[in-house]
């Protein structure tokens, strides 16, 4: 039997699960479910990271003691992931001993090999991200340092101590090496070259361990220093695979063949500090690192400050309430929701009124009719037995066919690809009852061929209950119910036609999602998601628009430039150094779109550019211009000629 380990972020417990921490957590779920039906053997480890020095602080904010802390916050993520349908094999903790024997076993053995040495840092730290930063990685404003993490912006503090370094630097070359050498190491390819680039950027030999306080893994024979928390915390994967002690179960499970993470801690640490550490230990490296994009609400970035915070139950239970399905099928369907919306890896933009439409859309109205029309009529005609097939393969067929592209997209986690394939085989169902029209067939006493159509119809929701269990296994297990099933499925009965028996009894058919009156759907979408603003005493004139004159429209110089190259920017996540070619010359250009294109897309594309701009210099980089663009609902689409023009053709 072949095996599949995979892991998500073990997440910091100074609050309770939102909607990233799910996203990651359902997304590994998926994955881990998809193999299993394969019959694979299945490691999926998810856990808590309780270490850091901020779990303190949110101790102390509650008044707790940390391990009291800690304790009850790594319950309720448990809780939390009970309820949202998601089933690892094992929770890992920080503070558990085994964890505590890893880390110091592997601290050990790397300044064994002088791969750990002391030296003192000097520099800067943020708590927030417990991330270290150099001088030039940090955000000016005025006399305050900044955090460059465009999610946290948190100010830092200056640290100076005598600490351990890990010696990074010198693994860069083997890490590009690695990286070229194993395309599928490192997944979406556009974050694979942002890793790139950040290793030829030059990397740093890395910070380890801190100033010891009362919360934290000492560092072996000497107790003046803890752990640096993101050591620490890496280290987890080898410990739950049985390191230091267990080399059997070491043995069959190392290395893990997926690490899931989100796109902040995908380069800094999971893709060189995390295989450089396994290098220099002479540990195997994971077969592939996915970093995903986040979720923004709204179309705005999510954060406590702006009181926008998703909480993934609260979402279900909204569902729930306004559909009237049991609160599993609404978590199912936030489930489903998050993983058709955007393809994995991209960034998404979360709002109520596209996960209650596509409640109704796409599993009230595609999946729930397909099934609920099967078995009604089964019940009206055959008394609801399942009725003798006959000679209609055309959605056997179909599933044939289909199965090979499902099965290839989970296996290149493209999520949002395999619900696509399935949603066609379940519009292809509701097709063929509209055009083989059974209760036609009742009426004029076709009693076989009536019992065909409809078993045709039964036995491809048998096969779609099979391939979206991985997404959506409550309401899967819901429909087998109906049908009749009590075995687990197996994947690779979609290949299988006709499986379901001959005469045995069906459930009397309930909606599984009943849809959602639009009338309340509205009415719900109307109310304000927070309080409004207060009013102003008294209503201020609203100001005249202020025009532009045409003298300043003229003195714009606008051209059409054709892109030569792309490649990201270093240690950022949204700009791509562009080489434009504007005929009589090149340009240097910083955008901010890598999260609308990638490099790749981008090379040999025209576009219309701001060619009179003052240079400006933005990461240490001259930009020499602007590229024009358009907005909206969160997405960007640059400006292009509709022709192909010369570079340098003036806009007029």
């Amino acid at each position: 039997m072949s095996r599949y380990y995979l892991t998500t972020p073990i997440y910091y417990v100074n609050d309770v699960p939102h909607i990233g921490t799910s996203y990651t957590t359902i997304a590994a779920d998926i994955f881990a479910r998809f193999h299993r039906l394969r019959g694979e053997e299945v490691l999926f480890v998810t856990g808590t990271d309780e270490n850091a020095p901020k779990v303190v602080q949110a101790a102390r904010d509650q008044n707790a003691e940390p391990q009291a802390f800690v304790d009850t916050m790594a319950e309720r993520f448990q809780d939390a992931w009970r309820a949202l349908n998601i089933e690892p094999d094992v929770f890992i903790r920080t503070t558990e001993a085994r964890h505590r024997e890893a880390v110091q076993t592997l601290f050990a053995r790397l300044r064994e090999r002088g791969d750990i040495y002391q030296g003192e840092y000097e520099g800067w730290y943020c708590q927030s991200d417990e991330t270290y930063f150099s001088a030039d990685e940090v955000v000016r404003e005025g006399e305050a340092r900044l955090c460059p993490n465009e999610y946290c912006r948190r100010p830092l503090k200056w640290v100076k101590e005598t600490n351990y370094f890990f010696a990074l630097s010198r693994y860069a070359e083997r890490l590009e090496a690695h990286i070229e050498a194993h395309p599928e190491f490192l997944q979406p390819e556009f974050r694979r070259n942002e890793v790139l680039s950040f290793i030829r950027a030059g990397l740093r030999d890395v910070c380890i361990t801190r100033a010891a306080t009362e919360w934290g893994i000492p560092v072996p024979d000497d107790p003046s220093q803890v752990v640096y928390v993101w050591f620490d915390a890496l280290i987890n994967y080898a410990t739950v695979a049985g390191y230091p002690g267990d080399g059997e179960r070491f043995s069959h499970w190392w290395p893990a063949d997926l690490h899931l993470v989100g796109k902040d801690i995908f380069v800094r640490f999971h893709c060189t500090l995390w295989p450089a550490m396994l290098m220099a230990a002479g540990m195997a490296l994971p077969g592939t690192v996915f970093g995903h994009g986040f979720w923004m609400n709204e179309g705005r970035k999510i954060s406590k400050s702006l009181g926008n915070m998703i909480l993934p139950l609260d979402v279900a239970r909204e569902i729930a309430d306004l559909s009237g399905a049991r609160f599993e099928i609404a978590v199912d369907a936030l489930r489903y929701f998050l993983f058709r919306e955007v393809p994995f890896g991209q960034d998404g933009d979360f709002t109520r009124a596209s996960v209650l439409g596509r409640f109704n859309a796409d599993l009230a109205n595609d999946l729930g009719n397909a099934l609920h029309r099967s078995l009604s009529l089964t019940a009206r005609h055959f008394g609801s037995r399942t009725p003798t097939p006959g000679d209609e393969e055309a959605l056997s067929q179909r599933a044939v066919e289909l199965h090979p592209r499902i099965t290839a997209a989970l296996e290149g986690l493209n999520p949002q690809g395999a619900l696509q394939i399935i949603w066609e085989f379940i519009s292809a169902i509701n097709k063929y009852l509209d055009d083989r029209k059974p209760w036609t067939l009742a009426r004029e006493g076709k009693t076989a061929e009536l019992g065909a159509v409809l078993y045709a119809a039964l036995d491809a929701c048998r096969v779609v209950a099979t391939w979206v269990s991985p997404f959506m296994p409550c309401a899967a297990a819901e429909i087998r119910r109906q049908l009749g099933l009590s075995a687990a499925p197996a994947w690779e009965d979609c290949r299988q036609p006709r499986l379901l028996e001959a005469e045995a009894a069906l459930q009397a058919p309930t909606p599984i999602f009943p849809r959602i009156d639009r009338k309340r759907m509205a009415e719900v979408l109307q109310k304000p998601t927070e309080p409004p603003a207060p009013s102003a005493p008294t209503k201020e004139p609203t100001p005249a628009p202020e025009y532009l004159k045409f003298d300043d429209f003229a003195r714009m110089e606008l051209v059409v430039g054709r892109i030569q190259s792309a490649e990201p920017v270093p240690k950022t996540d949204r700009l791509l150094k562009l080489s434009v070619d504007l005929g009589s010359e090149t340009r240097t250009v910083l955008a901010g779109i890598a999260e609308h294109y990638s490099p790749e897309e981008l090379t040999g594309k025209r576009v219309v550019l701001v060619a009179n701009l003052a240079p400006r210099k933005i990461r240490g980089i001259e930009s020499q211009g602007m590229l024009l663009a358009a907005e909206a609902d969160g997405k960007v689409s640059l400006l292009q000629p509709d022709a192909e023009l010369p570079p340098g053709a003036k806009v007029l």
